[in-house]
């Protein structure tokens, strides 16, 4: 019961007032079941549109907080084979209201009765909203958009990355719990978070794609690099292990607290040449022809990370793209007098909209001509089972 009044608590949250539930739970009371909670509340949020249609024409106008209880036992119906059917809606029923019980009960029951209904329309199979369905349709075409949105409905998977200025893979590949995807990049089957190597900082947690964008960077030993948007650090560290903790980066971030992150996750990992500096990366203030790298991993709409932060969907408006495009561009070119020539400078994103990515990199580069493009890639999730990410590596002349 402690378990499931959390979750309905935690999902009110995230569609009452736009929180994240990555966050909230942070904070969950010590006898929260974690590994159901997270299941339901993210199940619940990734298949919002569809656990709705399952009981909608049944009813009227109905509570959020009661909706969101019928569409969590719906979850627990349709997707949780450990959760027997009656104890979900015996615990669901319980939870409401004493004078809206019997209504509950009679729309699971009908629910149940009726089995998973998966209607045609994409936006509700996928639960995903109409005009992000559009924006895939119109940028990558109509089967790629499925296979995105098809890939967004899946669990998370756990990836990491040995830290090897603490670690090598030699120390955890013979742990089954480890698939090695190359000499450092692994998937994980369970809690990462809560082995010693984690909270050692041995390993980190990291999408594949993610390490991805900072192998194109490909730093080296005693270059000075520039990480514009740096927290929390992960980019920042792997960028310090490929140069062999040798040379200087300023690993830089908007707000402090967030600059604190750096600080903490560079400590814990070893990481020594790494300064984090509290700054707008939007402001120019770095001198000109400073740095032989620079990463700009930038602010974006998240349309990539829709796995993780699957509430991102029902938070973002097409409107709040425009704003963003705007604050991609000033970072960029208030970066850009900053490289070095023959320097390489990566932008990018983890969001699939060629608004913010393509079509970013080809105005930089009309009014950049001292760039020039070397490589551009969109990574999709549904090829690697990792997050949708993109990144362009630049030169300047």
């Amino acid at each position: 019961m402690m378990s499931r009044k959390y979750i309905l608590d935690t999902l009110e949250k995230v569609f009452a007032r736009d929180g994240y539930a990555s966050l909230l739970m942070r904070s969950a009371p010590e006898n929260t079941d974690m590994a159901f909670a997270s299941e339901v509340v993210y199940g619940t949020i990734r298949n919002y549109s569809l656990l709705e249609a399952q009981w909608r024409q049944d009813a009227g106008k109905t509570k959020l907080r009661t909706a969101l209880l019928i569409d969590m036992t719906i979850y627990q119906l349709f997707f949780l084979d450990g959760v027997p059917a009656y104890a979900a809606v015996s615990e669901g029923v319980s939870l409401a209201p004493a004078r809206e019980r019997k209504f509950v009960n009679a729309i699971l029951r009908k629910v149940q009765g009726r089995g998973l209904q998966i209607p045609e329309d994409l936006s509700i199979r996928f639960s995903m909203p109409q005009w992000i369905l559009g924006l895939w349709k119109a940028h990558y075409g109509e089967e790629t958009m499925r296979q995105i949105a098809e890939s967004m409905q899946k669990r998370g998977v756990i990836s990491g990355r040995v830290n090897t200025l603490k670690a090598d893979r030699s120390e955890f590949e013979n742990d089954p719990a480890y698939t090695f995807v190359n000499d450092t990049a692994f998937r994980y089957s369970g809690s990462l978070q809560k082995t010693d190597a984690f909270r050692e900082g041995r390993v980190l947690i990291q999408d594949l794609h993610s390490q991805e964008v900072v192998r194109m960077l490909a730093p080296e030993a005693g270059m000075h690099v520039l990480d514009a948007c740096a927290a929390p650090g992960t980019k920042t560290q792997q960028i310090a292990c490929l140069m062999h903790d040798q040379g200087s980066i300023i690993a830089q971030e908007l707000y402090e607290a967030r600059t604190g992150l750096i600080r903490r996750q560079m400590e814990l990992t070893g990481v020594h040449i790494a300064e984090a500096v509290c700054a707008d990366a939007a402001e120019p203030r770095h001198q000109e022809k400073q740095f032989d790298r620079i990463l700009i991993d930038a602010p974006c709409s998240g349309l990539g990370d829709l796995r993780h932060k699957p509430e991102i969907r029902w938070h973002l408006k097409p409107e709040d793209i425009d704003a963003i495009v705007i604050l991609q561009k000033q970072i960029l070119d208030a970066n850009a007098a900053a490289l070095k020539e023959g320097g390489i400078l990566v932008y990018s994103t983890c969001t699939l909209n060629k608004k913010e990515n393509d079509g970013q990199i080809r105005r930089f580069l009309e009014d950049h001509t001292e760039y020039e493009l070397l490589e551009m890639k969109t990574l999709f999730p549904f090829e690697d089972d990792a997050d949708g990410f993109f990144a362009a590596k630049l030169r300047r002349k």
